[in-house]
């Protein structure tokens, strides 16, 4: 440990992503990604936008893509927030809404980046544990001190609130903000942004990593009453003005206006999602009804760890939680069908080895 560091430094845990590895060709189903490429259309905004205008800043408003933001989800541009990606959108709204003296409300099981943020930002916050089948008893998320975060449908289990519970949640919160991460909903879930017009206090949060093909762009926003959206402004005008390059910019905006390639892919994931959620119970797995773009699964033979570990050794990396309650799951992102054609062969193999 460096001498020089400060005491936040010393005493952080900060998140830890996905593993990356490069000593071999994995199938990656460990970081939610999207395994189809982005929209012809996005690929070709990025190569015009790739050119001599790159010496000058990007417009650090974002007003254009705020604009196209805010017509599809008939909203307007100042309901609109951008961002370098939802994780720094999510931070800023730490630091917007939630005071240190006032404790949030969250799930015990969820984003693990959320109380990476309060200890970082110093607020406090009190955890409500889900159920035996892992939901979120909404109830107790009522009458918040400081505020609510949820991801909706749930990271890490991909379980979906209704937007009836949403509105609960909402009304029940009106002295403080309510956030919901929505950085799955498109896997068939129906998005808070319907709510924005009832509720000033409601923050919706989506990225365009997953749905929309563009994790290595970075780009996040947030949907708000006017007077958020201002908030997130002020923070982040304190720490970068120009959070948004270019080419991100111009991928953005087509990516929203690609409408017919964006369903047609989320569409295929929806479907290779429910035919590898029913082979894998066929197998004698629990597998939790997700609307994301994963799975969450175990197996009341063979211990999570252990399965995860034989199937990187096959070349397959998935995501294992060594936590309370979900130790015994493995998240599996959904690839293409080939993909999961072959994850499905492999584990069946396994099981077939870990039961001679």
């Amino acid at each position: 440990m460096s001498r020089y560091w400060s005491s936040i430094v010393k005493n952080i845990e900060p998140y830890v992503p996905g593993e990356q590895p490069k000593d071999r060709k994995y199938i990656k189903l460990n970081t939610n990604e999207n395994p189809y490429p982005p929209s012809p259309r996005v690929l070709e905004a990025i190569r015009r936008a790739a050119g001599e205008d790159l010496r000058l800043y990007p417009d650090p408003d974002c007003s254009e893509l705020r604009e196209t933001a805010a017509e599809y989800y008939g909203l307007n541009k100042n309901q609109i927030f951008v961002g370098n990606g939802s994780d720094e959108v999510l931070a800023f709204s730490f630091m917007a809404f939630f005071d240190p003296e006032r404790p949030i409300l969250f799930p015990d099981i969820t984003y693990s980046f959320y109380p990476v943020y309060a200890k970082l930002f110093n607020i406090g916050y009190e955890i409500v544990p889900l159920d035996d089948q892992l939901n979120i008893p909404e109830e107790k998320l009522y009458k918040s001190r400081g505020g609510v975060i949820i991801s909706n449908p749930k990271a890490p289990t991909g379980q979906l609130l209704p937007i009836s519970s949403i509105s609960k949640i909402v009304e029940n919160n009106m002295d403080s903000v309510v956030i919901i991460d929505e950085a799955y909903i498109d896997f068939g879930g129906e998005s808070a942004a319907g709510l924005i017009d009832s509720y000033p206090n409601l923050l919706v949060v989506q990225t365009l990593s997953k749905s929309r093909s563009l994790a290595g762009m970075r780009i996040g926003f947030a949907l708000g009453d006017s007077s958020l959206i201002e908030a997130l402004g002020r923070i982040k005008n304190s720490f970068n003005s120009y959070t948004i390059d270019r080419i991100a910019l111009a991928a953005a905006n087509e990516s929203f206006r690609d409408e017919e390639y964006f369903r047609s892919v989320s569409a295929k994931i929806i479907c290779t999602r429910e035919r590898t959620a029913s082979e894998l119970k066929d197998m004698g797995f629990t597998v939790l009804d997700s609307k994301a773009n994963f799975l969450f699964i175990s197996h009341p033979d063979v211990a999570a760890r252990d399965l995860f570990e034989l199937l990187r050794d096959k070349g397959i990396l998935v995501r294992y939680f060594n936590k309370p309650r979900i130790d015994s799951f493995l998240r599996i992102t959904i690839g293409n069908d080939s993909d999961m054609d072959y994850v499905l062969e492999t584990i069946k193999n396994l099981l077939q080895s870990c039961r001679i």
